[in-house]
């Protein structure tokens, strides 16, 4: 088994390939996740819902869906395309998922999920896993969720990622279901202390490492999602801040340089350099010129013959603004 002392979010439409990519360069160690795939995409789609790059491992795979022999086949696919785990989604409210029987309400079926987990795992070598919320609608009790994760754990499951909050799967949106349900860490303290045979990782509204040090006092690993995204250099210093590797934090000078030249290669297989760039909006935060950057990016990286040279362009109006060129 991988170690998720860190992970990022998966997150619909914005942690795809290109996005992992980055990730990647700025850490070795974190654990990425894939956008939440369906089994009928895989299974039944046209498109390769399943690409990586090889140097985004350690990977995993977060499926949606509820139906048995789908999931089995999708978790027999994720091994042969050399997937590190697979990720059962029991988490997402939207009304589609709803619709298709998966992600949150499944929290009200353990039996269900816990026959997908062994079905899964005994078809296949590498770790299923599963990401809830504490609870959904009324069914919020500790005693609830406590029953979720003795039920599904029995079938094999050994590592859950819980979202401290609840799910309201009617009346509020999925933007309304990630800020409006209150935080309740200690109730995933709790569950750490009751299977502390299992692995428990923590998710929501975690935005720093001193908070991220904070919960690693009491659980396994902390997954962080929107604040990753919207500063995305954070990332550049996990690696020495959690995993304690002693390694020289990348630039962004370094990052610009070698994301240009992903996006060419990305050109050049018929992308646009929109698909790449849109995830490093955020990357010079902080910075004197971060606005125009954003703006230049914005404006200047959809059209059809952009390449790698539209990064550095942009970038260029952060330097003329920071004299310590090295250090940023």
């Amino acid at each position: 088994m991988i170690s998720h002392k860190l992970s990022i979010a998966p997150m619909l439409d914005w942690t795809d390939r290109h996005c992992r990519y980055l990730y990647r360069l700025m850490s070795k160690h974190t654990v990425l996740y894939t956008e939440m795939v369906t089994t009928g995409a895989i299974l039944h789609g046209k498109g390769n819902y399943l690409a990586y790059n090889e140097q985004e491992h350690p990977l995993v795979l977060q499926l949606g869906g509820s139906d048995v022999h789908a999931m089995t086949e999708c978790a027999k696919i994720a091994e042969q395309h050399g997937y590190d785990e697979v990720n059962i989604n029991v988490g997402c409210p939207s009304d589609r998922v709803q619709n298709g029987r998966f992600g949150a309400c499944l929290m009200a079926e353990p039996e269900l999920v816990a026959e997908c987990v062994a079905s899964m795992q005994n078809a296949t070598n590498i770790p299923v896993t599963v990401k809830s919320r504490i609870g959904i609608d009324d069914l919020d009790s500790y005693e609830f969720l406590q029953q979720f994760l003795t039920t599904v754990s029995a079938a094999g499951c050994q590592h859950f990622i819980v979202h401290a909050r609840k799910a309201w799967l009617s009346g509020l949106s999925p933007k309304q279901n990630r800020d409006i349900p209150p935080l309740d860490y200690h109730r995933v303290y709790q569950l750490k202390r009751d299977f502390s045979q299992l692995a428990i990782s923590i998710n929501g509204g975690i935005s720093s490492y001193a908070q991220t040090h904070e919960h690693l006092q009491y659980i396994d690993g902390v997954m962080i999602g929107r604040e990753i995204y919207q500063n995305p250099y954070l990332l550049a210093h996990a690696d020495n801040e959690i995993w304690q590797a002693d390694v020289e934090v990348k630039t962004r000078q370094k990052l610009i340089n070698e994301m240009a030249s992903y996006i060419d290669q990305h050109v050049a297989s018929g992308g646009r350099a929109w698909h790449v760039a849109r995830h490093m909006l955020g990357l010079c935060n902080g910075l004197a010129g971060a606005k125009q950057f954003r703006r230049y990016l914005s404006e200047n990286a959809n059209g059809k013959n952009v390449g790698g040279e539209v990064l550095q362009q942009a970038f260029a109006k952060v330097l003329q603004l920071n004299p310590e060129v090295e250090s940023i």
